[in-house]
């Protein structure tokens, strides 16, 4: 019976769902320190434990490790184990603590596990990432290029943007994501005097936003999409292969009539 109940599915699912709500609750101030919720979160904790435990016991450790969400869980409850332990061995340094509580939002990644076809979208996202290795490639040489020359041009003027390449580097990354796109060129143009280069720094940062934004980022968004939906491109171009086999079918039968 407790067998069962820990190789259930859907009761850890149902119990990583209710430690995500002590989770949500422990991170609002006026309980963040409450006994009661710390207490049954490090239930949840042995809990897991339990199921780490049983799991083991029913399929030996090398079938239990042999799969890969297994590791994933187990590599979770390790590390979430001291933050027990804590209550029971004084701890000088509270930057501990931080990190311990850290790991409370990590055991919440195991729900993943649980989304339909989660491995056909982890195997979308792998060439997803591929696909846009290149394409991504270029954007960042784009934006260091752009950073370099932004920097030399507009750091004495706007240094808050543009005063070292790492900052340029992120305006500029800001305004491929049309973050800010017309503010910074405006918070510049106010320090300009001379109506040619007031029209220039405007004509350059509308190309930045055009050639980094518009074409840069839209083209990898583009690609990692295509990638990510190629499997649903694949079953419908199947299902036309089909169709077309079961109409040259037809139309050799109605000719041998």
């Amino acid at each position: 019976m407790l067998t069962r109940f820990f190789l259930s599915e859907r009761n850890m699912m149902l119990a990583i769902l209710v430690n995500a709500i002590i989770i949500f609750l422990l991170y609002f101030p006026g309980l963040e320190n409450d006994p009661r919720l710390e207490i049954i979160d490090h239930v949840f904790i042995l809990f897991f434990v339990v199921e780490a435990a049983v799991k083991m016991i029913k399929w030996g450790p090398k079938g239990y490790f042999a799969s890969g969400w297994n590791r994933f869980d187990f590599t979770i409850v390790v590390f979430s184990i001291p933050s027990v332990l804590v209550n029971f061995i004084p701890v000088p340094d509270t930057s501990l603590l931080i990190i311990l509580r850290l790991f409370r939002l990590i055991r919440l990644i195991r729900f993943i596990r649980f989304i339909p076809n989660m491995a056909q979208l982890m195997s979308g996202l792998g060439r997803a990432l591929k696909a846009s290795v290149f394409v991504l490639a270029a954007v960042f040489f784009l934006n260091f290029l752009l950073a370099i020359f932004t920097c030399h041009f507009f750091g004495d003027i706007a240094p808050e943007y543009f005063g070292d390449p790492l900052i340029s580097a992120y305006s500029i990354f800001q305004l491929f994501t049309l973050e800010g796109w017309n503010e910074i060129p405006a918070d510049i143009t106010e320090h300009l005097s001379l109506p040619i280069m007031v029209w220039a720094t405007r004509f350059y940062f509308g190309f930045v936003v055009l050639v980094g934004g518009i074409f840069g980022m839209s083209l990898a968004n583009a690609v990692f999409v295509d990638e990510m939906t190629i499997d649903n491109n694949q079953a419908l171009e199947h299902k036309i292969d089909q169709l077309q086999e079961q109409i040259a079918d037809l139309k050799r039968l109605i000719s041998k009539k």
